[in-house]
């Protein structure tokens, strides 16, 4: 079976040199040390930071010969291409911790990405383990150009004139003085001293005039261009439809093949996500839809959008062309944090460990933006095209692992619960109050875990929401919940298929399952004896009666 990704057993080795330290006086004085002692002596603040509350105090005792005692909490997507499509790839892609499958459908065919859902599924059957989410990314209403001449590469020269055309007729007509773009509004939306990007922003062109059907153009930088290359237009209002028919058969395709999340492209208002929904209808009403913020008017209208999603992903890329580079930050962080208050998952992605792509190694601002990313509060974090076409995708996911699972012992948590809780909007609901007081508990008690009786995962999220340094065992008779748990930062599903007889009573039923889960997670490395768990449970069954909390030793 798979259970690597929850431990530290894929831990490069840690130096010696931290065994001498870790039972030492100093270590042992941390808290009572003077601020120069701080900055200049080794400390444990990993392991000793439930008791400090000042954040530069914790900073100031981060110590890299320390054991990083929790378990890695988020969760790696991995998108799926042609070198990763195969059950022994997948497999091993589990093996070195991803936990969502991501198909990306500007690329490839329903047979495909059939094929990429059935394998994925066979995968868990031959080799058992959690539960994989799969999540269906659409195409969104891109602009692309159109095709080369017999599909080949032309260099472009800085300086040179170029003609952007919307003809159809020159679809296939491209070379190095002409361009066919697949937006044919394009001529009314932009205007003299316009930039249009290509190719993520590799080729910049400067619009000199516009006419009914082309754009006369100077090329700012040189480059190559090749066929069917993404275009971004900056601080241009596009009027392109939210959902194309191409959107709407692969809306209906996942309904269909039962995936368990929709990564939604270039999502500019809430409306679009109502829409998106009613596509997905009554059968697909399980399915999260996660709004990908890309360009100005995603970031504009964030709010709404986000009252209306399951989650959003900061989509990095081509809102890194839409809007200026040394904004994405201040995107970036005010996006996960808008998520995190409302307790609705965010990914990142994009570009975190771009250079796996062709190096077995990342580069150092890599592994610091995959730690910044997640001690921001990044739910989930996602690799493209280091797994989908990378020269080192299991090893891309293995170092991503490592990266969450050191940034995450770094984090000061009581400090953020308390935070958390205090912008809450009061009163709470029932359960946010019970999900707060769980993780209060678990934090009180330095518990082992939290276990939550869940039937739709909405208990999970929110004890998620409220950061708890513990892993979540969440426990669940849905095959779906299990899956789609994922997205939650620290929920580790455990999937019980068998329903309660009808002759059993209620609490019975309540404790075997809790039984069940400390055993089955005492296994996996989670719990150990002498410690304590929180169970978070319903007084019946049905969705909306959560209402107990308890305190149990592990004997």
């Amino acid at each position: 079976g798979i259970n690597a990704e929850y431990g530290s057993s894929q831990l490069p080795p840690t130096m010696s040199a931290r065994d001498n330290y870790r039972n030492s006086q100093s270590s042992r004085d941390f808290l009572t040390r003077s601020t120069t002692d701080l900055i200049s002596t080794p400390t444990t603040a990993q392991l000793a930071g439930e008791k400090i509350n000042s954040r530069l105090q914790h900073l100031a005792g981060l110590d890299i010969y320390v054991d990083n005692q929790v378990i890695r909490k988020t969760s790696i997507i991995c998108t799926i291409g042609p070198k990763t499509q195969t059950i022994e790839m997948i497999t091993e892609l589990r093996r070195a911790g991803m936990n969502i499958v991501r198909m990306n459908f500007s690329h490839g065919s329903h047979q495909f990405h059939k094929t990429t859902i059935d394998n994925t599924r066979e995968s868990c059957d031959l080799t058992p383990g959690p539960p994989i989410a799969i999540a269906l990314d659409t195409k969104g209403p891109e602009i692309r150009t159109g095709n080369t001449i017999n599909n080949q590469e032309y260099d472009l020269e800085a300086g040179a004139p170029i003609t952007i055309s919307v003809d159809p007729a020159n679809f296939d007509k491209g070379t190095n003085h002409l361009i066919y773009i697949d937006y044919h509004n394009i001529t009314k939306k932009v205007k003299r001293g316009d930039k249009i990007f290509i190719d993520d922003g590799l080729i910049s062109i400067e619009v000199r005039e516009v006419h009914e059907k082309e754009i006369k153009g100077t090329l700012l930088n040189g480059g190559k261009i090749s066929s069917k290359k993404g275009v971004n237009l900056p601080n241009v209002d596009v009027d392109l439809p939210s959902v194309s028919e191409q959107d709407r058969k692969d809306l209906l395709f996942g309904v269909e093949q039962e995936v368990d999340m929709i990564f939604a492209s270039f999502i500019r208002s809430g409306q679009d996500i109502k829409e998106i929904r009613k596509i997905l209808g009554e059968k697909g009403r399980h399915i999260a839809i996660i709004a990908k913020i890309e360009n100005h008017q995603g970031v504009q209208n964030f709010d709404e959008i986000l009252k209306q999603a399951d989650g959003v992903m900061v989509a990095r890329g081509d809102l890194g062309i839409e809007i200026p580079p040394e904004k994405v930050f201040i995107a970036q962080k005010m996006m996960i944090t808008r998520c995190n208050l409302v307790g609705k998952p965010v990914i990142c992605a994009t570009q975190m460990l771009e250079s796996m792509t062709f190096n077995p190694r990342p580069t150092r601002a890599e592994v610091s933006d995959v730690a910044n990313a997640v001690m921001d509060g990044a739910d989930c974090v996602m690799l493209s095209g280091e797994t989908a076409k990378g020269k080192y995708p299991i090893e891309a996911v293995s170092v991503m692992h490592r990266i969450c699972h050191e940034a995450e012992g770094a984090i000061l948590y009581t400090p953020m619960f308390t935070e958390l809780l205090n912008l809450t909007p009061k009163p709470l609901d029932p359960v946010q109050s019970l999900a707060s007081a769980a993780v209060s508990t678990a934090l009180g008690l330095n518990a082992s875990a939290i276990i939550v009786l869940t039937t739709t995962g909405d208990t999970a999220r929110l004890i998620a929401k409220f950061r708890p340094r513990c892993p979540i065992l969440t426990v669940t008779r849905s095959e779906i919940t299990s899956r789609k748990v994922h997205l939650y930062r620290g929920c580790f599903p455990l999937y019980l298929p068998n329903s309660r007889p009808d002759d059993q009573e209620w609490q019975e039923d309540v404790d075997l399952r809790i039984n069940e889960a400390i055993e089955s997670f005492k296994i996996r490395g989670f719990i150990k004896a002498g410690g304590y768990v929180v169970a978070v449970q319903g007084w019946k069954s049905g969705v909306g009666f959560t209402n107990t909390i308890r305190v149990l030793p592990i004997s």
